[in-house]
């Protein structure tokens, strides 16, 4: 469940202070209170959680003043004012500095609970944007998220480590929904330019005259936007949809790569979205051009060609949405294992990250299996597999891994427990933990 936003409140009377929070904390919002501006101060760093209620008239350092200095820490942090009757310059004052909203004495209270939510909701956002840029630029926390112990995976994160060190320009390819966007983030994020401009261009979205603009220029007076050259200038230009460039654009293009040189100032990675079974990046683009772009290759793998990748990623998302939605997750049984195993996955990841979402709600209404959602995504309601069979023993392996992983993640790493629920002695659980490359650190 999300947490609650926090709110600090400063003001010098008691009363007031007390009042606001009492108030504020039956709305669900975690209310902190300070008798000064100063005691604030020390608790209120640049990505404080939440959002700022202050008195303006206080002894020491007044509103003012404290407005001041949260905003020159961090300009971003909703502050509401709180003014005396007749004010209104000081209260013009505090919106010139930075102050989100005003209110004056005395006040209503639902419009004050009013403004905090409104303040919230963009603090919130602000605080997520601030994550994500975060998580973009941040190569560990990427690799993370390209889960699996595939074969297939492992050398996709060794391709991106080696290549992200290198500095040519990348194709990536693959089928839809096998996550080639964040594969291009995760090589600008562990290279040496990962501290520069990531750029990206959905090439598919824009016409023809508009994408010229919007990668080349001239760009309008009225445009707050550099050329995207321009604009990732010495770090990572990424045309998702390349395969959808003109060849006008595709020769523009090839003359700005070409006067870059040797080593590129500008890394391109290039995502190739074609899927039709006779046509490939190659096809698409000039020859020139293709073998520029394709001196260093990624192709993303397919979910179908993962194994029990498929078991992991799929109780990792349902473990997700279950928090969200404020429930418990679906239960995995052995004949819906086999069944994950054995799906085609044509969406692949994208498509699995839907399922796991429908199977959290549909099990929180009590109906429904994974089978049938399964089914629900093809025209054919017949059971779901690929032609290629597997062995008994790969299924059986492929659900003993996704159930001991799961239960060594529910106890948080606590053997007895596991022992207890997989009625398991000590010996064997460590021998298939073992097997399977389970670390106990890893879920403590």
């Amino acid at each position: 469940m999300a947490q609650a936003m926090k709110i600090a409140i400063i003001d010098d009377e008691q009363d007031m202070r007390q009042s606001i929070s009492q108030w504020l904390a039956l709305s669900g919002y975690d209310t902190e209170t300070f008798a000064s501006a100063e005691d604030a101060l020390k608790a209120l760093g640049p990505d404080y959680p939440g959002i700022v209620i202050s008195d303006i008239k206080m002894p020491g350092m007044d509103g003012i003043q404290f407005l001041r200095k949260l905003m020159g820490s961090d300009s971003a942090l909703p502050v509401i004012m709180i003014t005396g009757h007749g004010d209104v310059p000081i209260a013009v004052e505090a919106m010139r500095i930075g102050a989100f909203d005003f209110l004056e004495k005395p006040f209503n209270p639902d419009r004050m609970s009013q403004l905090a939510k409104k303040a919230a909701n963009a603090r919130r956002l602000t605080l997520d944007n601030r994550a994500l840029r975060r998580e973009l630029s941040d190569g560990g926390q990427l690799m993370k998220k390209l889960i699996g112990a595939s074969p297939a995976m492992q050398r996709l994160r060794e391709d991106i480590l080696d290549l992200g060190q290198a500095d040519g320009h990348v194709l990536i390819d693959g089928e839809t929904g096998t996550g080639k966007t964040l594969v291009a983030h995760a090589l600008h994020a562990v290279g040496s330019r990962a501290g520069r401009k990531f750029v990206l261009v959905s090439c598919s979205a824009w016409e023809e005259e508009a994408l010229s603009k919007r990668l080349f220029g001239p760009m309008q007076p009225e445009d707050s936007q550099l050329p995207a050259i321009e604009e990732a200038r010495g770090g990572t230009l990424v045309l998702e949809g390349v395969e959808a460039l003109s060849d006008t654009l595709q020769a523009r293009l090839l003359s700005v790569i070409n006067e870059q040189g040797t080593p590129a100032e500008t890394r391109i990675i290039a995502i190739c979205n074609l899927q039709e079974q006779d046509r490939t990046c190659e096809d698409a683009l000039r020859p020139d051009l293709y073998y520029r772009l394709a001196a260093l290759r990624i192709t993303v793998p397919p979910l179908r060609q993962r194994g029990e990748d498929i078991l992991t990623l799929f109780t990792r998302m349902s473990e997700q949405f279950a928090e969200e939605y404020g429930c418990d997750a679906p239960k995995v049984s052995a004949q819906e294992a086999a069944q994950l195993l054995q799906a085609p996955w044509p969406g692949n990841v994208r498509q699995l990250i839907n399922l796991a979402e429908r199977a959290v709600l549909q099990s929180r209404r009590g109906e429904g299996t994974i089978a049938s959602l399964l089914m629900s995504d093809h025209d054919e309601m017949q059971p779901v597999m690929t032609t290629d069979g597997k062995p008994l023993k790969e299924y059986v392996e492929a659900f003993e891994r996704m159930l001991i992983d799961n239960t060594m993640r529910r106890h948080r790493g606590s053997i007895a427990a596991v022992m207890e629920e997989l009625c398991l002695p000590r010996r064997t659980l460590n021998e298939k933990m073992a097997k399977y490359g389970l670390q106990r650190s890893d879920y403590i």
